[in-house]
């Protein structure tokens, strides 16, 4: 990444309090990561739980810089709807991917790996490995 833009992240969950907090999680332990651009898109838009496409689009088009955008779900629907967006083809910024990979160690993974500068086959990469995580 020699032009100086950064991937942008975005993080879909059914509630909009558990996109909020991995994202903070994700910045706080990438030490800060404030040049990252990173939206939460959660929930839907009167609070509930659920996802909006309204809500994904714009966390999108929020955190585009031009280097492309790693879009991260938590549950099915979420990736469906995910899916329909990118099935449109307008309504999310040139270069939106649906990365696969576990929401928290994937959403950390992506803003560490983001916070380097590296293109969004690198960022999808190191968040797609985050499933070899072993806890035990």
């Amino acid at each position: 990444m020699s032009d100086g833009k950064l991937v942008g992240i975005v993080l879909v969950s059914h509630s909009a309090e558990v996109a909020a907090s991995v994202a903070e999680l994700a910045k706080g332990l990438a030490g800060g990561a404030s040049a990252v651009p990173v939206a939460p898109a959660g929930g839907t838009e009167g609070g509930g739980l659920g996802t909006s496409a309204e809500l994904i689009a714009a966390a999108a088009a929020s955190v585009d810089r031009g280097a492309g955008v790693a879009v991260l779900t938590d549950l099915g629907s979420a990736v469906l709807t995910v899916k329909a967006l990118l099935a449109e083809g307008d309504e999310l910024p040139d270069g939106t991917r649906l990365v696969d990979a576990p929401f928290v160690e994937g959403a950390v993974a992506a803003v560490v790996t983001a916070t380097t500068g590296a293109d969004l086959d690198a960022v999808e990469a190191a968040a797609a490995e985050a499933y070899t995580y072993r806890k035990v």
